[in-house]
């Protein structure tokens, strides 16, 4: 008789998916469904799946014939996920009771696109890998172009299907070739593998991790595989545009991280020039394509290819340090950009959204509060002391420095400067230049909320990092001593 699997550690899945099937068939039962109501149903869901993953003690549990783990850094990272996708559906409901397109099947994606994200950062073999990458991108593709009378939505969606598509074939034929010329696709059994003193690497392993990497690297927004972003960005609406700059992309760092530190750890030397140069082409065309931007929203596409250069740089070092640095960072990316895209949906003229930089001018006049928050999210995001988003860049900085990576550190110090004159460009624009239409004086409660949260997280994130640093520690140690 075959023996059940555990199915504790994957509880907070199941619930998820148990909790989706449910508002789908509520919703398909119920045409005049409120959009609110299952809104504000699916981020009870997304923190009580959350409380549930902090309060289920992980201990590195393997699982399904050792395809899923849960451990300190699964729990971590999913939190973030968890957190980023209620803060994205809140931001969405103000938004959606003003332009009139209230589409319940938009939550219920974002809880289905958060499942696979979390299979994705609990995967333990190249299979489970890309089944958890593949429920994601199928949600995220109809995200992209839920606004289906609007050109740009469509053909943001379009983009990113077509893309999506060719980097997961990438990451297939790389993951099969990893499967032929060793013989496994469980993490730990490759990492035995590939961690063989006096192995000589196959070739075919090599060209391998370059394809799963340059899968991955779509996921992440990274140079040179960053194309479908400024489009995506622009395109999609602003909710669904906040939503992709934060839970898929932690998601995916997550899976990067888990799949070079483990199974590839023991060709560091192979994929930490790889890793090197991707971040540099990322800071350097992520900080420099910024400056010319007019869109506020391909601006935060731009930068955040530069973030995911700033990412990289911890990756490159390729030590307990640098991973800890990256998770920092992200955690800090979280709420800067939240904020940020709170702030964009506040940009309204006569009733329907303005995406250009210009329209925020004298803002610090007729909404003083909002000018403040953004200015704080900006400031963070440049990188200065103390701000929050001050120590995500040090420390990523201090570990490259540590592994001898001085190259990538100086580039990274110069391009953050680079990013700091569009950052604080928008922040003249609130406090010195004239108006000449005001945005609305409409925000949303939710809206509201959110920009004092997150707000006040980055601006005295120094006071207090301690819980947030442990914790990275904790995932860290889990991550290596797995």
């Amino acid at each position: 008789m075959t023996e059940l699997p555990d199915f504790l550690p994957a509880l907070p899945e199941i619930v998820l998916a148990l909790s989706g099937l449910l508002l789908l068939l509520y919703g398909a039962v119920r045409s005049d469904a409120p959009f609110r109501f299952i809104g504000y149903t699916t981020v009870l869901v997304l923190l009580a799946v959350q409380v549930m993953e902090m309060t289920i003690e992980p201990g590195g549990r393997f699982t399904f014939s050792g395809l899923f783990i849960s451990d300190r850094y699964a729990v971590f990272m999913k939190s973030l996920v968890l957190l980023g996708s209620a803060l994205a559906v809140l931001l969405s409901l103000d938004y959606h009771d003003q332009e009139k397109q209230e589409r319940i099947e938009y939550p219920i994606l974002i809880l289905f696109a958060t499942l696979g994200m979390m299979m994705m950062i609990s995967a333990s073999s190249l299979l489970s890998l890309y089944v958890g990458l593949e429920l994601q991108s199928l949600c995220l593709y109809v995200l992209a172009s839920i606004q289906r009378d609007t050109l740009r939505s469509t053909e943001a969606g379009l983009k990113y299907f077509i893309l999506g598509a060719l980097s997961s074939g990438l990451l297939l034929y790389g993951v099969s070739l990893i499967y032929g010329f060793t013989g496994s696709t469980e993490f730990s059994q490759l990492a035995k593998i590939l961690s063989t003193a006096n192995l000589q690497v196959p070739m075919g392993v090599i060209i391998g991790l370059v394809f799963v990497m340059a899968g991955l690297a779509f996921k992440v927004s990274a140079v040179p595989f960053h194309m479908w972003t400024p489009d995506v960005y622009e395109g999609a609406p602003t909710p669904i545009t906040a939503f992709f700059a934060v839970a898929p992309k932690i998601a995916a760092i997550a899976l990067l991280l888990r799949v070079l530190v483990g199974p590839l750890g023991g060709l560091v030397e192979e994929w930490q020039q790889v890793v090197v140069v991707v971040s540099l082409a990322s800071m350097v065309l992520g900080n420099f394509a910024a400056l010319n931007q007019t869109n506020i929203k391909r601006l935060m596409a731009y930068s955040s290819i530069g973030h995911t250069g700033y990412v990289l740089v911890g990756l490159a070092a390729g030590t307990a340090a640098g991973v800890h640095g990256v998770l920092i960072y992200i955690t800090v990316y979280l709420f800067m950009v939240v904020g940020t895209f709170a702030v964009i949906l506040c940009m309204r003229q006569h009733d329907r959204m303005v995406e250009n930089i210009e329209d925020l001018a004298g803002l610090s006049k007729t909404h003083p509060m909002i000018a403040l928050a953004m200015a704080i999210f900006m400031f963070s995001m440049a990188g200065i002391p103390p701000l929050a988003g001050f120590f995500g860049k040090l420390y990523v900085f201090l570990a490259a420095i540590e592994s001898d990576l001085y190259a990538l550190a100086i580039v990274g110090i110069l391009t953050s400067v680079v990013g700091a004159f569009y950052y604080l460009r928008i922040v003249k624009i609130m406090y010195f230049d004239e108006s000449h239409e005001p945005l609305d004086k409409w925000i949303g409660h939710d809206i509201a909320a959110i920009l004092v949260g997150t707000g006040t997280f980055t601006l005295f994130f120094f006071i207090y990092p301690e819980p947030i640093l442990l914790a990275a520690t904790a995932a860290v140690a889990s991550l290596f001593s797995g």
